[in-house]
């Protein structure tokens, strides 16, 4: 059924541009506003809307950031090329190279046959990170349209729905975060949850909603005690206290496995100054008026983040619980809601000063360093399991001597600095300097670190830099300096490649489908990844292995039906699924002597994926377990295999879950 209500009209459209920006280019914006609608026309979203209010919807999102004109049309005019009958080369004569650029960047690959869904929407994420590369705008329109989808998820069915939730957590809000667009990354991180766990999302928003009154009673209270002690030091500033984002709240209760009643600092208080000096003056207030917990003071005004986030971060005590307080300029606060590029409508690399230029640059600098050592690779969907590593890092910012920021993961080394800085002075790295106190090259590095490198000619990669390296840049650069093979890949790549390499040789996690009338080894086809109950059929492939499709795959028409195998599913009797997290130590080797027990125990290994938590490994298992099989013995064999530190048993219902606090947590949503 369609939606009565219609998209704005240009007036209220241009009326809400001007307001954030007085000098856009009306008649630009007129001509990019009617072409859309025109293209459009006829079209309706999968809600029953006119499609046209997507465009216009991701456009009204962009100017809460003041998106310059070439933004704003480029959003008007972003699915035309895609979903209409529109090409890129009429965009480009209508409108120019600058707003057709941002276009083709947001515009899916057409023309070319992928393997499955997967490679494709991993290739188009690729392309548009490169695009972002050269121009941020593309990957700012992307999160606005990324914003208003996930905004109108209801009318997709569930599996659509959660797909598009996870890759929004997986790979947009961090993405958002390290842009420092934190309004942003707020909204797409509680939608997510919304989709991927509404049972936890309804239950923290009505426990939040319960507390409401007290909580903005004691709000009250505290901003009014926080004002009054400024006013007495002559500070004029704006005093607030906001709610945290219901995922954040969420991340709390499963990290610090808490209830929702054991989290205390649900609310925060934000001081907003005219100048940096006043800053530490209200700082100073603060810290008089209430007792400080000096161990979680953090300084990002003298010490910005990567993405330029800047703020004073303290904790104190308010009656017996502690409270969070953010102390920032009104320029600082506006970074931090819409990000640096909300100040200057975002377009520094092409109209700016070199300075504007140089800030630019150091704002993606870790895009260009992810795509650098992986633009060469033709596995897309490795590529997007990687970022995802990169994404949730977390970061430290170090200095070089000149004072320039350099943005590096929490742990990184000597190492990691020089190879971030350039390749050769990596190749040549000798010593190392931190804070003007030489320091051997595995010395773990502090936000505000100043690090000098000292290089020799004949210096060289080693070996042993790869045992302690933390960013994938720097392993890689020393692997091709080294012509390492596999058992020196990263980690998670690695483990990865022992995975697949021992179930090709030795365990049969496909014991539970049934071949009729044909013989062959078994292997899931990756493009539809078929489940337990779903219809599926089988194809032989050249090397003689049955491939299972689902019976409704898009690929099986491109196969040859002279190829196909009658294939059911058989059902188990007595079996059950468990999930093991097996922590180990970095040891090549130590999957496959996982699963060789597994194997000896004939327990079949539903799945296993890998983890990386600060210095330690995480192996997550599902499998599959007899009503007779004991978890306690079985459990302590694993702890006997060399290398694994510890193992623990979730929880599990029909699937499986984990519980946190009062609410239950599925694991669709955590692993």
């Amino acid at each position: 059924m369609a939606f009565d209500k219609k998209p704005i009209t240009f007036e209220e459209f241009i009326e809400l541009v001007r307001k954030q920006n007085p000098k856009a280019n009306v008649d630009l914006i007129r001509k990019a506003f009617d072409f859309a609608k025109t293209a459009h026309a006829g079209q309706l979203r999968a809600s029953g809307e006119e499609y046209f209010t997507h465009p216009l919807e991701v456009a009204r999102i962009l100017m809460g950031i003041r998106a310059d004109a070439a933004m704003i049309c480029a959003a008007l005019l972003h699915d035309t090329v895609e979903d209409t009958s529109t090409s890129i080369e009429t965009v480009q004569r209508e409108f120019g190279d600058e707003i057709a650029r941002l276009v083709e960047g947001l515009t899916k690959i057409t023309g070319v046959q992928f393997e499955s869904k997967e490679q494709y929407r991993a290739e188009n994420l690729r392309k548009i990170l490169i695009a972002t590369t050269r121009d941020i705008r593309v990957m700012l329109i992307r999160l606005a349209d990324r914003l208003h989808n996930i905004r109108t998820l209801d009318s997709f069915r569930e599996e659509k729905r959660k797909r598009i939730a996870r890759e929004t957590l997986d790979i947009y809000a961090p993405i958002a975060h390290k842009l420092g667009i934190w309004k942003i990354k707020g909204e797409l991180e509680d939608l997510a949850l919304r989709y991927l766990d509404l049972e936890a999302y309804l239950k923290i928003k009505e426990q939040i909603a319960e507390r409401r009154v007290e909580r903005e009673k004691v709000a009250a209270e505290i901003v009014q005690e926080i004002s009054s002690a400024l006013q007495k030091e002559h500070i004029n500033a704006e005093v607030s206290g906001r709610a945290k984002y219901f995922y954040s709240i969420y991340k709390k209760m499963l990290s610090k496995q808490k209830e929702f009643d054991q989290i205390y600092d649900l609310l925060a208080i934000r001081i907003i100054t005219n100048t940096v000096p006043e800053c530490y003056k209200a700082l100073d207030v603060v810290h008089t008026t209430f007792e400080p917990l000096l161990d979680r003071f953090k300084d990002y005004i003298e010490h910005p983040k990567a993405n330029g986030y800047q703020s004073i971060h303290t904790t104190v005590m308010y009656k017996g619980k502690m409270l969070e307080v953010q102390i920032r300029t009104g320029e600082m606060h506006h970074v931090a809601e819409y990000g640096v590029y909300g100040l200057e409508a975002a377009h520094w690399a092409y109209k700016g000063t070199a300075q504007d230029s140089d800030l630019f640059d150091r704002k993606i600098a870790w895009l260009k360093q992810v795509l650098d050592w992986k633009r060469k690779s033709q596995d897309a969907t490795q590529f997007v399991e990687n970022l995802k590593i990169d994404l949730f890092e977390n970061e430290i910012i170090v200095f070089t001597p000149k004072g320039d920021p350099i943005s590096l993961p929490e742990g990184a080394t000597p190492v990691d600095f020089a190879f971030a800085v350039h390749s050769e002075l990596g190749n040549h790295c000798s010593k190392a300097k931190v804070n003007s106190k030489i320091e051997p090259l595995d010395h773990e590095l502090n936000s505000g670190d100043v690090i000098e490198i000292i290089s020799q000619n004949n210096a060289a990669p080693s070996r042993t830099w790869l045992n302690f390296c933390k960013t994938q840049k720097a392993k890689s650069k020393i692997r091709a300096a080294l012509d390492i093979e596999i058992e020196h890949k990263p980690k998670e790549a690695r483990l990865r490649f022992e995975q697949r390499e021992f179930q090709k040789q030795a365990i049969h996690i496909l014991d539970y489908i049934k071949v009729v009338g044909a013989k062959g080894p078994l292997k899931v086809s990756k493009c539809c990844e078929p489940r337990f109950g779903e219809d599926i059929v089988g194809f032989f492939t050249k090397e003689g292995k049955i491939t299972i499709h689902k019976t409704d795959c898009i690929n099986i028409h491109t196969l040859d039906a002279g190829k196909k195998v009658a294939v059911s599913w058989m059902k188990l009797e007595g079996f059950g699924i468990r999930r093991l997290r097996v922590f180990i130590n970095d040891r090549p080797g130590v999957l496959a002597d996982i699963l060789n027990l597994f194997a000896h125990q004939h327990i079949n290994v539903h799945s296993v994926n890998t983890k990386s938590k600060k210095k330690k490994i995480v192996l997550n298992f599902k499998v599959n377990v007899g009503e007779n099989v004991k978890l306690d013995p079985l459990i302590a064999l694993i702890r006997s295999i060399p290398d694994v530190t510890d193992v623990r048993l979730s929880t599990p219902h029909r699937g499986m879950s984990a519980v946190a606090g009062s609410m239950t947590i599925t694991s669709q949503a955590w692993c």
